[in-house]
């Protein structure tokens, strides 16, 4: 009798056993969502937005042209402006032509001074013929003073003209639009023929390779994650499968707060909690808002 009673007795203990561990191994240590680094891309000019040939789920490649806005006006400012620094450079030549004419001048005077210098010193010159020259030379010193500054004024307003060249072709530049990075195309926000602002989003873009799922854990269990750590990621691979990614923890916050209301977990739910984010290599199943579980590699 009693060894009948005791093996039912052992059955029921291997039974509770197995199903404890089986619970433990499906505790999750963390739960939370997918999430990636979302970029806007906005306008950088007013005007006609002429082309935007991308479309949601669209894949677009980093510097790659995928838009413009009207860049005509833009184009004709920067015309005038380079005929204006044309018109410019013209007067430098002028300037410059004289300043040696009155270089040359001013070389023959000297010459002439330095004669009628001697010529008094011998007696065979008057004071006032030393004086007209002097007066003479001093004079063409001003105007060669006079006509440098003026060179420098011209060319200082021709480096102004051409500053506002370079300013009209970054302008230009602007007026394309292109991808900050690899990735998807999220949202599109405007459509060819609109008339388009500075700042208005014109389309939003994520990068999928790299998913990161935000989670968060109480205080206890904050010391078990550490920044570079690779745990295993879980997601639904069907009703009753589940698929084990690795990632990477990328984050983990320095101050508590309270439980997000989105979050459930099977854990009672605790008042502060540590969020924390890990990186994980999207294998194309992957998407933005899908729920994760954490489990660390023991």
């Amino acid at each position: 009798m009693s060894n009948h009673k005791i093996l039912p007795f052992s059955l029921i203990v291997l039974v509770l056993g197995l199903i404890s561990c089986r619970n433990s191994e499906e505790k999750a240590d963390a739960y939370g969502n997918f999430e990636a680094i979302q970029v806007t891309v906005s306008s950088l000019s007013n005007g006609l937005l002429m082309v935007l040939n991308i479309e949601e789920g669209q894949l677009l490649e980093p510097h790659k042209v995928y838009g413009i806005v009207d860049t005509l006006d833009l184009h004709l400012k920067r015309q005038q402006a380079i005929s204006q620094h044309q018109a410019v450079l013209s007067k430098i030549a002028t300037v410059d032509a004289q300043t040696k004419v009155q270089q040359q001048q001013l070389t023959n005077l000297g010459v002439d001074r330095e004669r009628i210098r001697q010529l008094l010193a011998s007696g065979a010159a008057t004071e006032k013929q030393n004086d007209d020259i002097e007066g003479a030379y001093r004079l063409a010193e001003l105007q060669m003073k006079s006509t440098t500054t003026q060179n420098q004024s011209i060319k200082a307003e021709a480096e102004v003209i051409l500053k506002q060249v370079e300013q009209i072709n970054e302008q230009i530049q602007n007026c394309y639009i292109t991808s900050p990075m690899n990735g998807i195309v999220l949202t599109k926000f405007a459509e060819s023929g609109e008339v388009v602002t500075f700042g208005k989003p014109l389309f939003k873009i994520a990068d999928l390779n790299i998913l990161e799922i935000k989670a968060y854990i109480s205080g206890d269990r904050l010391v078990d994650f550490k920044i570079g750590q690779e745990v295993q990621v879980i997601v639904d691979k069907s009703k009753n499968e589940n698929k084990v990614l690795t990632g990477t923890v990328s984050w983990i916050a320095s101050t508590a707060e309270f439980t997000p209301k989105t979050i459930q977990t099977k854990d009672e739910r605790v008042d502060l909690v540590y969020a924390l984010k890990v990186k994980v290599k999207n294998d194309g199943s992957l998407k933005i808002g899908m729920p994760g579980e954490i489990r660390i590699n023991y």
